[in-house]
């Protein structure tokens, strides 16, 4: 049968009728272990028995009425989430990149609002990747995202991923600010070094300009920590959230401070759905669970766990994978041979991980994972990499 779906995301065969923790299952019973786990969205695994039982509480009572109405849900994961780290207000969306053009917006509008009406450029670093739509492609400028879509000067410049001088040199009486990933997700699973954040920090600050984070993929308790920067010591003026933050339901989130959300007055930008009942009561039942004493703690030793494990992998496979990259549960494993070849080698023995940048393999398990899941994991790895280097 013809699919009557768009060809965008290829013509996936492999499909799934359930999942449960770690673990997919098709209509015939053949079980995958997932480390991809909506690529960092299932951030407790599938179908977690608390948000489960929040959406159907949810569901049974109002699904939508739009932000013309207070949502008493909405205004508790705000709250949450103000309480938790450095913002002061928070805009809620449905997806990583609509926070991310928020955020865009909210720069914009900022100096505008001072009268500095000139400044509407964003420097974004190489190698980065902040979501598909027009906005986030032009600020990432990846040739394969942005061929046939953009025309003109879309208002974004790049620099060097980690060349401070670079930044300096790039800024000018035009620049409204800066967005980065302190962790890359699809540049290689690269941790920015916080020394860099801190110049970043600096930089920004002396030339009056905004400094954004997109939180997107190691946000909600990826690194350890609720964000990631929070792991660094530096403080953003604004955080794009989304993927975990649902815990697999569409959810996303821009985070500021006061004095960069004060200029977004009413009608200045709005979402339909954005931080609508369903999202934010799944929203709240996340942070219950990621935001319980000792739960990252806990956390971060199993990653601990499953990276002193793929340090063996590595010792002893060095003809099919050569370092480990990233922090706690964000993990990028860069490859020797083809990534492509590693994946579709794991994918056959039933466990699913994503490709990324720098021919680097992605592992996004739920961050409540356990030590007999990893070890299957590591065993199933171990396997396909013993068959891949015979065959190298």
């Amino acid at each position: 049968m013809t699919s009557a779906l768009m060809s965008n995301y290829g013509n996936p065969e492999l499909e799934f009728d359930h999942g449960k923790g770690c673990f997919l299952y098709t209509a015939t019973g053949e079980r995958y272990l997932d480390f991809t786990m909506g690529i960092a969205v299932n951030c407790l695994g599938h179908c977690h028995p608390h948000l489960v039982a929040a959406l159907q509480q949810q569901a049974e009572k109002i699904w939508h009425s739009s932000n013309l109405f207070r949502i008493p849900q909405t205004e508790r994961l705000a709250a949450r989430l103000v309480e938790l780290t450095f913002a002061d207000r928070v805009f809620f969306s449905n997806s990583g990149t609509e926070a991310v053009e928020a955020g865009f917006k909210m720069m914009r509008r900022y100096h505008y609002s001072r009268g500095d009406t000139d400044r509407v450029r964003i420097i974004a670093l190489t190698q980065s990747f902040h979501g598909r739509t027009l906005a986030p492609i032009a600020a990432s400028a990846n040739p394969l995202h942005c061929e046939g879509f953009l025309t003109g000067d879309p208002g974004f410049d790049q620099v060097q991923w980690g060349d401070i001088d670079a930044l300096r040199a790039a800024i000018t009486n035009k620049t409204a600010g800066v967005i980065l990933e302190p962790i890359q997700g699809e540049g290689g699973i690269r941790v920015t070094p916080f020394d860099y954040l801190r110049k970043v920090r600096e930089l920004c600050d002396e030339k009056g300009i905004l400094l954004m984070f997109d939180e997107v993929q190691s946000g909600v308790g990826r690194s350890g920590h609720l964000y990631a920067y929070q792991a660094s010591g530096v403080t953003p003026d604004l955080l794009a959230s989304a993927k975990g933050l649902g815990g697999g339901f569409p959810i996303g989130a821009c985070l500021s401070t006061e004095r960069v959300a004060a200029p977004m007055v009413a009608g200045t930008h709005g979402s339909t759905f954005g931080g609508n009942p369903l999202a934010t009561a799944v929203g709240n039942a996340v942070l219950d669970v990621i935001m319980a004493p000792g739960f990252l703690a806990e956390s971060m030793e199993r990653a601990a766990y499953l990276r002193a494990g793929l340090e063996k992998i590595i010792a002893d496979f060095p003809l099919v994978v050569a370092e480990q990259t990233g922090l706690g549960f964000m993990v990028g494993l860069k490859c020797v041979i083809p990534n492509t070849d590693v994946i579709a080698a794991l994918k056959e023995a039933r466990m699913l991980v994503v490709k990324a940048g720098a021919n680097t393999i992605r592992l996004l398990p739920p961050l409540n994972i356990t030590t007999t899941e990893i070890d299957l994991a590591v065993e199933t790895m171990r396997g396909v990499c013993a068959r891949l280097t015979q065959s190298a």
